[in-house]
């Protein structure tokens, strides 16, 4: 297993000043967190592309920019915007099999009364759908106060969609929550393709820098494994959960060759 570093640790800096950061500390994984729809462009998606290429980083995942909108875009009951609003998503698609990279991550909607989780399940598999034609795996991620941020709900998801259910788990969503991480892990098993990974002093702190918290990701990661998980991990935490950048790729180091004595 890699462990890499989110360009949405640095949030607000510009997308490709991340990765450039990211590559400069030499991390070779990462997820690429879009801000703004021009960054789909070609001539941008290039430079993104150039950068991943001069410092090896491998590019497992992209998050699309639409996070706090997709309720409205693609999860309300107004089918028209609904499908405009496809093409979006199917550039995310086209953007990670460009750089090399798999999954696109959503945070999907909020519950609402326009649409069943049922009804929700079923648009969601029929993007997933879309994707998959190019190339691309669509994941959803367990995030509070969203509609897949329950277990009972991820549960519910994974048994109507069977194997067109596939998963982004992050851990400080899964405490957030009111469940362990753990117990999300052996839910549901290989359907969990990629994962967010941070740490905890709780019940004061719920996310913070790996290995500055009291979480056991050995354990965690052997769960994952013994669930069938294949995948890599990248650290997703907000930028004022360090006071200096040298913390983060400090933790990154450390949790890193922790993972590696394992191997």
């Amino acid at each position: 297993m890699k462990i890499g570093i989110s360009t949405s640790c640095f949030y607000p800096l510009l997308t490709e000043k991340s990765l450039q950061k990211i590559g400069e500390n030499n991390v070779h994984t990462t997820e690429i967190f879009f801000n703004a729809l021009s960054e789909l462009e070609p001539d941008f998606v290039k430079i993104l592309k150039g950068i991943a290429r001069e410092y090896d980083i491998s590019v497992l995942s992209v998050h699309p920019t639409f996070s706090l909108a997709e309720s409205f875009v693609y999860f309300s009951s107004y089918e028209r915007r609904y499908r405009e609003g496809l093409d979006t998503y199917k550039r995310y698609a086209e953007i990670v099999t460009e750089l090399g990279g798999k999954y696109v991550v959503m945070h999907g909607g909020k519950p609402n009364k326009f649409l069943t989780n049922t009804e929700y399940f079923d648009r969601f598999g029929e993007m997933s759908l879309m994707l998959k034609r190019e190339g691309a795996t669509l994941l959803q991620e367990n995030v509070v106060k969203f509609r897949a941020g329950s277990m009972d709900t991820l549960r519910d998801m994974a048994k109507h969609l069977g194997e067109a259910a596939a998963f982004c788990l992050d851990i400080k969503q899964s405490f957030r929550g009111g469940y362990s991480p753990f117990d999300a892990m052996k839910l549901l098993g290989s359907r969990v393709k990629h994962l967010h990974i941070s740490d905890n002093l709780l019940p004061e702190k719920d996310c913070l820098l790996p290995l500055c918290g009291n979480f056991d990701f050995g354990s965690f990661f052997e769960t994952a494994q013994n669930c069938g998980y294949k995948g890599d991990a990248v650290i997703e935490v907000y930028s004022d959960c360090y006071r200096d950048e040298k913390e983060l790729f400090l933790s990154h180091k450390k949790l890193s060759e922790k993972i590696l004595k394992k191997v």
